[in-house]
C-alpha cells in the first residue's frame, strides 16, 4: 500500500512471518502457550518473592523487578501478534504502533540495566561480604532501579520521537510482527541518517556500558572465588551467579545480533527469529532459569507448596 506523505498514514500492516497464513494455527498455539507460561512464571516469581521473607534481599528485589519488566515488554508485543494471527487484517494504528514501540523499548532497555545492577549486587555480596548490608542498602537498590527505568524511558522516548517524526511514504507494510525502529525506518522517505546514528549510539551505549559492568563484576567475583580456601564456599558462590550469568548470556547475545549487526534484505527473516527469541521466549525462560538453578527459590516454592497442601 503506497502512501503519498506521512500525514496520510493512519495505520500500519504487520507482515509477520513468511508462510504464517499456511501454518497460522500452529504458530498461534505455540506462541499462546509461551505467553501464558510467561505470565504465570513471572507473576508467580513476583508473588513468591513478596510472600517469602527469606527472599526480601537486594538480589531478589532486582529479580522481582526483572520479572515485572519481562512481563511488560512481552505483553507489549505478544497479544497484538496473537490477534493478527486470527484476524483478517494484520494492522495496527499509527498511535498504537507508537505506543507499542515506546513501551517495548522502555522495558527492554530497563532489562539491560537491571541485569547490570544484579551483577553489581553479586559483586558486593561475594567481594565485599562484610559490608554488603551497608553498601546494598534499600536506598541504593531503589536508586539503581529508578536509574534503570529512567535509562529505559530515555532510550525509548528519544528513538520513538525521532522515528515518528519522519514521513512514511514508501509503504505502510512493516516487515515484522511488531513495531520496531529498524523496520519502521525502512518505510521512511525522509533522510534516516540521523535517526540511525542516534539508534546506534543509544543501543551501543546501553549494551557496552551494561556489558562492561557485568564483565568487570564477574572478573572480580571470579578472582575472589579462586582465593577461597573452602571448596564448599566456592560452590556456593558459583551457585549464586550461574543463574544470572545464564540469563545475561542469552539476553545480550540476541540483543546484540538484533541491533548491531549489518542488515541485509536476506537477514530480515533471521532478525524476526532473533526478535521472537529475545522478545517472547526469553521472558518465559528467566523464571525457569532462576527457579531451577536457585536453591533459595526452590526452598521458597517448597514452603509455599506445603502451605497449599
Amino acid at each position: 500500500m503506497e502512501q503519498n506523505n506521512g500525514s496520510e498514514v493512519t495505520e500500519f500492516i504487520l507482515l509477520g512471518f513468511a508462510g504464517q497464513h499456511r501454518s497460522w494455527h500452529v504458530l498461534f498455539t505455540a506462541f499462546l502457550i509461551i505467553y501464558v507460561a510467561t505470565l504465570v512464571g513471572n507473576a508467580g516469581m513476583i508473588l513468591l518473592i513478596k510472600a517469602d521473607p527469606a527472599l526480601h534481599t537486594p538480589m531478589y528485589f532486582f529479580l522481582q523487578n526483572l520479572a515485572f519488566v519481562d512481563l511488560c515488554y512481552s505483553s507489549a508485543i505478544t497479544p497484538k501478534m496473537l490477534q493478527n494471527f486470527v484476524g483478517t487484517k494484520q494492522s495496527i494504528s499509527f498511535m498504537g504502533c507508537r505506543v507499542q514501540l515506546l513501551v517495548y523499548g522502555t522495558f527492554a532497555t530497563s532489562d539491560c540495566f537491571i541485569l547490570a545492577s544484579m551483577a553489581v549486587d553479586r559483586y558486593v555480596a561475594i567481594c565485599k561480604a562484610l559490608r554488603y548490608p551497608v553498601i546494598m542498602s534499600q536506598r541504593v537498590c531503589i536508586q539503581l532501579l529508578l536509574g534503570s527505568y529512567f535509562m529505559g524511558f530515555l532510550n525509548a522516548s528519544v528513538n520513538t520521537s525521532l522515528t515518528f517524526s519522519l514521513d512514511f511514504c514508501k509503504s505502510n507494510v512493516i516487515n515484522h510482527f511488531f513495531c520496531d525502529v529498524p523496520p519502521l525506518l525502512a518505510l521512511s522517505c525522509s533522510s534516516i541518517d540521523f535517526s540511525v546514528m542516534v539508534l546506534t549510539a543509544f543501543v551501543g551505549f546501553n549494551l557496552m556500558s551494561t556489558v562492561l559492568v557485568v564483565i568487570f563484576s564477574y572478573i572480580w567475583i571470579l578472582a575472589a572465588i579462586l582465593r577461597m580456601s573452602s571448596a564448599a564456599g566456592r560452590r556456593k558462590a558459583f551457585s549464586t551467579c550461574t543463574s544470572h550469568l545464564t540469563a545475561v548470556t542469552i539476553f545480550y547475545g540476541t540483543l546484540s545480533y538484533m541491533y548491531l549487526h549489518h542488515r541485509t534484505p536476506e537477514s530480515q527473516e533471521q532478525e524476526k527469529v532473533a526478535s521472537v527469541f529475545y522478545g517472547i521466549i526469553i521472558p518465559m525462560l528467566n523464571p525457569l532459569i532462576y527457579s531451577l538453578r536457585n536453591q533459595d527459590v526452590t526452598q521458597a516454592l517448597k514452603k509455599v507448596g506445603k502451605k497449599c497442601l
